[in-house]
């Protein structure tokens, strides 16, 4: 009889010989190429090991030690974190910008086994490789989530916002809830659920199924995983099933939902990719709008002199007699630095999803070889003090040049880089604006003096969540009644 002690030590034998195979090919390989980028030591087979939390501030902590371009070797991957700010910005010394120069040799991902390929079944945009999928995908979305094309969610978002509003008056110590349920009650749990699985499979080093693909292939490895798959491919054909219903009873339904199917043959989708689409950037973009918007309300409760300037500025622009709506979107530069200011000072992504190279890149006497993955930390370029002066402080005013405009020399990449930027930015940036300025314009937010905000409070994830805080909410004209009678009547006539 076979023993399975003694097969285990073989596999596991042949598993270090392919190890140590491909690192002595890269060694080789590398004597003629330019050097990799510095980076911390690690183990000569292993590699370097991964922080299993606030990876971002431990990449930024080695970009401190090591400089601007860091190398990790993670097994047989390389993995390069970068702090990188966009070619812009020309006070960044060091840090002239792969992921925007070098944006097509980017523009590829690296592979994601258990959240690309088990989860997604290899639909989901945002991981999708490079090649003739990704831009047929990219080309649907961006159809109708360019700039142009944003306008039409403008009733959906000021419902949406408007109905914040009516929550925290309902429950103000509800209110990371609040910004939170933007969809019918049935789906929020369910929605909530998967977002959080995938976002833990994104995490770097989250299971050993990256570095040793082979175990997708072990039987029962992944029967966890499929089942996840089942239930999010369940809730994405369910969502766009319903807004079929609704076109054929004559109902407008979701703008960008109902584009796919009135023009799935037009950019030749499968009944799968059109489900993952519409369903993955649903979900996705209302996650990381929700967080925008609780960070908006942390800043706005430990900074109260930025959220006065704010507020005066609104009084100013739109006065007491009407709510903020879309039609001010351009108008008050002091609401536009605070939105700017609270990206920066809370990163939603802190690291940012990964990128890989499709071939070598040559930077700066080193190489960023072919197949490594690239990280642009957020985290890293938010605390960047040659471009951010007292990066840890919260100041809307860093973005507003002397003249109260908006600057034009700094930026921050939210959104991510190159052509793999989020397709959704400009309805992400218009629903934020709305919120922030309907919340700003309705309360005045303060800290609960019995418990007080922990500002580094944050869950620590792809996605950076608030953990639960505190807030006060004190309505700003009139009463409780009045601010209510006037959200009764917010975007009648649109």
């Amino acid at each position: 009889m076979f023993d399975l002690t003694f097969g285990f030590k073989v596999l596991g034998a042949l598993v270090a010989l392919a190890l140590a195979g491909k690192v002595l090919h890269a060694k080789i390989r590398s004597k003629s190429r330019l050097p990799l980028p510095p980076g911390p030591p690690g183990h000569w087979l292993f590699g370097t090991p991964l922080p299993r939390t606030n990876q971002s501030q431990q990449f930024a902590e080695w970009i401190n030690t090591y400089g601007p371009v860091i190398s990790l070797r993670i097994g047989p991957k390389i993995m390069i974190v970068p702090i990188l700010v966009a070619e812009y910005i020309p006070t960044c010394t060091g840090t002239v910008d792969i992921m925007e120069k070098e944006g097509g040799l980017l523009a590829d991902r690296p592979r994601a086994v258990a959240a690309g390929e088990i989860l997604s079944c290899g639909l989901r945009l945002i991981l999708v490789p490079a090649g003739k999928q990704f831009r047929r995908l990219r080309r649907a979305a961006h159809t109708h989530l360019q700039a142009k094309a944003a306008a039409s969610y403008a009733p959906i978002q000021m419902d949406a916002a408007r109905d914040v509003i009516f929550d925290i008056l309902n429950n103000p110590q509800g209110h990371q809830t609040a910004a939170n349920r933007r969809h019918p009650p049935p789906q929020i749990i369910v929605i909530h659920k998967m977002l959080k699985r995938f976002q833990m499979l994104m995490r770097p080093g989250a299971l050993l199924v990256e570095r040793y693909q082979i175990l997708k292939y072990v039987p029962g490895y992944a029967t966890e995983l499929e089942q996840w798959r089942r239930e999010e491919s369940q809730l994405f054909h369910d969502q766009l099933d319903r807004v079929s219903r609704e076109l054929a009873t004559g109902k407008a339904g979701p703008p960008f939902a109902r584009y796919l199917l009135e023009n799935q043959s037009s950019h030749k989708l499968s009944d799968e990719e059109m489900a993952y689409l519409a369903g993955s950037l649903f979900g996705a973009g209302s996650d990381t709008i929700a967080v925008a918007i609780m960070v908006l309300v942390m800043a706005s409760a430990c900074y109260p002199k930025a959220q006065e300037k704010v507020q005066e500025e609104l009084d100013v622009v739109i006065g007491r007699d009407r709510a903020p709506t879309f039609d001010d979107f351009n108008s008050p530069p002091q609401i536009e630095a605070f939105m700017l200011e609270c990206l920066r000072w809370r990163p939603v992504t802190t690291l940012g999803f990964a990128h890989r190279a499709l071939t070598d890149i040559p930077y700066k006497n080193m190489c960023i070889p072919e197949g490594a993955i690239v990280f642009g930390n957020h985290w890293a370029i938010s605390r960047d003090p040659s471009v951010y002066t007292n990066p840890d402080q919260f100041d809307p005013q860093r973005w507003l040049n002397t003249d109260g405009t908006i600057r034009d020399d700094l930026k921050f990449p939210s959104f991510g880089f190159g052509r793999r930027i989020c397709p959704g930015q400009h309805i992400a940036n218009r629903s934020i604006f709305i919120n922030a300025a309907l919340l700003l314009w309705s309360f005045k937010i303060t800290q609960d003096p019995e418990n007080p905000i922990d500002e580094s409070g944050f869950v620590d994830g792809v996605i950076a969540h608030p953990k639960p805080f505190a807030a006060c909410f004190e309505p700003r004209f009139g009463d409780e009644a009045s601010l209510r009678g006037v959200m009764g009547k917010y975007g009648e006539g649109l």
